[in-house]
């Protein structure tokens, strides 16, 4: 599978290309909807609580006698039906997180990154030369490029100039080769490469590292 390479012009000026059995020959439908799923719950907080009729503050006096005063029985002031009471079946802190061995999420991200190329979203860049923060020269390369609909960005090191270009566009993230999962490659429209965070892919399918941190 061929993949184009363009540079900040836009302009294509080669391909690269990629074994479609490295990344596992197929789409795995399921197991991307599991792992986004995993994904979008990992990042919920869980810290809603509400307090039952044991911790409000409130007297657990008896508010009038049982009989005798023509209105219906009553119990105390933090029972959940008066206002200022409890809440039934309060909750308290929940845990959402779910779990995905190692394997699968591998797998699943090597098949967002098939989908992906399967729809002609992928892209590379090179070369991509941003040695200080300049937002504006990096969204004009992204426009040139179709990607400023939004768009993930791979680089194979960290840059913190292209960091800096790029906190104030809109949908657009950057995230260093290895760092990337399955719900982050589908989520925007568009996925870019730098040439050495493409080869990474390419020489190490499972772990995305480049060579240097791969040997380490």
């Amino acid at each position: 599978m061929d993949v184009p390479v363009y540079n900040t012009s836009g302009e294509q000026t080669g391909s690269m290309q990629i074994d479609e059995s490295v990344l596992g020959d197929r789409v795995r439908i399921d197991l991307l909807k599991q792992a986004v799923v995993m994904w979008r719950s990992n990042q919920r907080q869980g810290s809603a609580r509400t307090k039952s009729r044991g911790m409000v503050t409130g007297s657990t006096r008896k508010l009038y006698r049982q009989k005798g005063t023509g209105n219906a029985r009553m119990g105390s002031s933090r029972t959940v039906i008066r206002r200022g009471g409890g809440v039934a079946f309060a909750k308290g802190g929940q845990n959402f997180r779910k779990e995905m061995p190692k394997k699968m999420r591998r797998l699943a991200r090597n098949s967002a990154l098939l989908a992906k190329l399967q729809s002609s979203s992928v892209a590379i860049v090179d070369p991509l030369d941003i040695t200080e923060p300049k937002t504006k020269v990096l969204n004009k390369a992204l426009r040139l490029l179709g990607a400023d609909q939004g768009c993930v960005l791979a680089l194979g090191s960290p840059s913190e100039a292209i960091y800096k270009s790029a906190r104030n566009i809109p949908r657009t993230e950057i995230r260093q080769v290895h760092e990337l999962n399955a719900y982050e490659i589908l989520r925007r429209r568009k996925l870019l490469f730098t040439k050495p965070a493409f080869e990474a892919v390419v020489a190490n399918p499972k772990t995305y590292r480049v060579a240097s941190e791969a040997e380490a």
